[in-house]
């Protein structure tokens, strides 16, 4: 033994630790995916047309050898970064280097793979592009999550994540790619029915608000309304979707037969109004019980100083108790619009319109990509209205704070 150990011993005091390596425990989870989307998975689909078989191409054989070099190198860096490396920047900036090589990549593989001048060639992204497309957006999306952003440094987050989706889009890097091909044959098709998507998601919602808050804020002040309301609209939650637009077609077609100005309004019993109206019912539940909830969490003190100024009851109401309820029932507002984005695909079976259209056409013509050009725009933007309302709601919440 040491004089020095001896020493130590002596006064008493244990020798520091020695340092141990510490593994994030996402970051195992993360390497592993990569490992499996790099080696064990195939990159990108070739098909000779765009409903023929696909033949899986794997990294080596998708890209150009110097490119997928690249790629594998990142990619391992990352996973490197997401098992060692706890600082959040640290791996925020990985995610993003690696999803900035990655999705220029794709664009690249589909003119590597497809032959000069052919027409009838797609070329579609695999397994292994969604497994590192999702390791990097989590490893992103926890840095993201550690570094506690408020809702300003949120929204800037996705303004970024938006502008950078829209430089490649309209970089014309993804042209070669199949869901890209679908777009530009139906464009005008494309954008007609995504003003329909919005009409329906966001007037369904607009109507729910205008009629479902007055509701709530009547079934706060009346308990036997608010418990026969709460329970009715929680029973249409239970009704499936398809089974509430196929309930409402016999009433609406009655309605449009009988009554011509109903006819010549769009009221009938297949199109775009069953599918708005239920909708409309899906999305009153969520605003009248969160009006609720925000109107009873209102501190009794707010009211009773504001009864004591000598506010009448619509005063208090509008001045008091509606601005303290209000992030409750933007929160509501924020399950709505994110609800009726993804109902609203299904409208397209009843001849509602929508992404739906392209969801239903590619399931029926086994065109993959032809599906994808309604689901992505779908899952997009419920993803960055939830992003969106969340950080108003936290607005919301430090006005009032």
């Amino acid at each position: 033994m040491s004089s020095a150990t001896s020493r130590t011993s002596t006064l008493g005091v244990a020798p520091p630790p020695r340092p141990t390596l510490s593994f994030d425990h996402l970051g195992c989870v993360i390497a592993i995916i990569i490992g499996i989307a790099l080696f064990a998975a195939p990159f990108a689909t070739y098909r000779a047309t765009r409903i023929a078989s696909g033949e899986a191409r794997f990294l080596i054989e998708a890209l150009p050898i110097a490119m997928g070099t690249v790629i594998v190198v990142v990619s391992l860096g990352v996973a490197v970064v997401a098992v060692l490396v706890r600082d959040p920047f640290g791996r925020l900036g990985s995610a993003v280097i690696g999803l900035a090589v990655l999705l220029p990549a794709l664009g690249l593989s589909a003119g590597f793979l497809t032959p000069a001048d052919n027409t009838f060639a797609r070329v579609s992204p695999s397994l292994g592009f969604w497994l590192l497309t999702l390791s990097f957006s989590l490893l992103a999306i926890d840095a993201l999550a550690r570094l506690r952003l408020g809702p300003y440094g949120r929204l800037v987050a996705l303004a970024v994540g938006v502008s950078a989706l829209a430089l490649l889009l309209f970089s014309g890097i993804w042209d070669s790619l199949s869901i890209l091909k679908e777009y530009h044959t139906r464009a005008d098709t494309f954008w007609r029915e995504a003003r329909q998507h919005l009409l329906l998601a966001f007037g369904s919602m607009a109507a729910a608000c205008i009629i479902g808050i007055p509701l709530g804020i009547a079934a706060y002040r009346l308990k036997t309304l608010r418990t026969a309301l709460l329970q009715g609209l929680g029973i249409v939650q239970t009704i499936p979707s398809i089974a509430l637009f196929g309930l409402l077609m016999a009433p609406l077609g009655a309605i449009a037969a009988s009554v011509p100005l109903a006819a010549a309004l769009g009221i009938k019993g297949i199109g775009a109004a069953p599918a708005f109206i239920a909708l409309f019912l899906y999305a009153l539940f969520p605003i009248v019980a969160n009006t609720i909830a925000g109107l009873s969490q209102v501190p009794a003190a707010a009211v009773d100083a504001a009864r004591g100024m000598g506010m009448s009851a619509r005063q208090q109401l509008v001045e008091i108790e509606m601005p303290l309820a209000f992030p409750v029932i933007l929160a509501g507002i924020r399950i709505v619009l994110v609800q009726n984005l993804g109902l609203a695909t299904v409208a397209a079976l009843i001849g509602g319109g929508g992404f739906g259209t392209f969801v239903f056409q590619g399931i029926g013509q086994t065109a993959i990509d032809l599906v994808l050009l309604g689901a992505i725009p779908t899952v997009a933007l419920s993803f960055a209205s939830s992003i969106f309302l969340d950080a108003l709601v936290d607005l919301a919440k430090g006005a009032h704070a």
